[in-house]
């Protein structure tokens, strides 16, 4: 059996997918209606109130969706200023970057306005999603599930017509994610 990371293995993917369900469902259902990872929703819901010409409204999904853009930047550089030295270290900080955030939203979140808690959420989000792309040697998402069902799928299709043990494999470790996901929102 292969051994992976730590970062690409089944457990370490659960767990990262259990936190993105959780902290997407904390913000929309506690944060006012905003996700914190799924940009996608923010963009349609910003649409949504701009069309019907509701700007004020529509702020919270913007300052989500930049603090995830400034989020993602911040990974960036630690990527960068890590890839030659040791790529594997900047794995290590952002978890640790993740946890301090965690832990200040947790400590002030009522504290603070609905759109400081998501904003710094959408950090969270942002630093998963840039630094964990790798699922056991293959690419993978905590945090959005559309491509990890699409996978789902097309590793059963292989399984099935061309009796594909890897790609049965594949479809039950996906499947795992999605399932963790799920647990994190409920």
């Amino acid at each position: 059996m292969k051994k992976f990371k730590f970062y690409e293995r089944l457990m370490s993917g659960a767990l990262l997918a259990l936190t993105a369900g959780s902290i997407d469902a904390y913000t929309y259902l506690v944060h006012g209606g905003v996700f914190a990872g799924l940009q996608t929703g923010n963009v349609i819901l910003l649409g949504i109130h701009i069309g019907e010409g509701k700007f004020a409204q529509a702020v919270p999904y913007l300052f989500s969706i930049l603090m995830f853009m400034l989020g993602t930047i911040l990974i960036r550089i630690v990527q960068h200023v890590y890839e030659e030295k040791d790529p594997e270290v900047h794995q290590h900080l952002v978890i640790y970057y993740e946890i301090i955030l965690l832990i200040v939203v947790m400590l002030t979140s009522s504290t603070l306005p609905n759109m400081l808690v998501t904003g710094m959420l959408s950090m969270v989000a942002a630093a998963q999603l840039q630094a964990f792309r790798q699922l056991k040697n293959g690419p993978f998402t905590s945090l959005m599930m559309t491509g990890n069902i699409r996978t789902v799928a097309d590793s059963l299709y292989t399984a099935l017509v061309k009796n594909d043990q890897v790609a049965l494999r594949k479809a039950k470790d996906i499947s795992v994610i999605i399932l963790s996901f799920l647990g994190g929102a409920l």
